[in-house]
């Protein structure tokens, strides 16, 4: 597990993406407060306590720093960033039936120009590896960051308590 560097001055906008998720009534959006815990369900009932103690600390940034994606009313996707630590993209996550049709890379390329726009020049993104890695490798021109593990995670419970070697 590595973190990654993402160079925000290079993302660029996806239009033509959102567009085509948006003929499939799919849209994007900056979560409102009054869809918190619409959200926070979602993001616990699909992907655990842990990613949605993350995304609470999204709701207390002002502008809200968490991203939905939603279609008929409903919650099938997130994004966040400044969630875990200031400057870091993620967590992020879409619903398995959503999936491989553009919800993340859109939800990712939202926050990254909002972090862009409220001027950040780099976005952290933590504890990377396998398939996510090579997602934000190819989608955001991320680069690893050596020797960053375990990184602002060294405070995390799970990992507080384990040795060099990530043994318990």
């Amino acid at each position: 597990m590595a973190d990654l560097l993402v160079k925000l001055y290079d993302i660029k906008d996806c239009p033509e993406l959102i567009d085509e998720l948006e003929k499939k009534d799919i849209h994007i959006i900056r979560v409102l407060s009054p869809d918190k815990y619409k959200v926070l369900d979602f993001i616990e009932e699909k992907f655990g306590k842990g990613w949605r103690s993350e995304c609470e600390a999204g709701f207390c940034n002002t502008p809200i720093s968490v991203f939905a994606a939603v279609t008929n009313k409903k919650v099938i996707g997130f994004a966040a960033y400044d969630a875990t630590a200031r400057g870091f993209f993620g967590p992020t996550g879409v619903d398995a039936e959503y999936r491989r049709m553009g919800v993340g890379r859109a939800l990712m390329i939202k926050c990254l120009l909002s972090m862009r726009e409220y001027g950040y020049g780099y976005a952290i993104i933590g504890w990377t590896a396998g398939s996510a890695k090579h997602f934000y490798e190819t989608y955001a021109g991320a680069v690893e960051i050596p020797d960053s593990f375990p990184g602002v995670y060294s405070r995390y419970i799970n990992v507080a308590c384990t040795n060099d070697k990530g043994e318990n």
